[in-house]
């Protein structure tokens, strides 16, 4: 019988939970851009820090 023998010789196929429980939740469910951006504080500097012109370094 070639089908006995077919399901024998393969190997189970681990479940999705059990895949994310070995390697963690690789991708997340939704990308970067498709979130609402983080507000900022408008007492920070890191806006200004972030977005500084390459002139300004020297």
């Amino acid at each position: 019988m070639p089908g006995a023998d077919d399901k024998s010789t393969q190997p189970e196929r681990p479940s999705r939970r059990r895949v994310d429980e070995v390697f963690g939740d690789v991708l997340p469910e939704t990308t970067s851009d498709e979130r609402e951006p983080e507000p900022r504080t408008p007492d920070s500097d890191s806006w200004y820090l972030e977005n500084r012109p390459p002139h300004h370094d020297r």
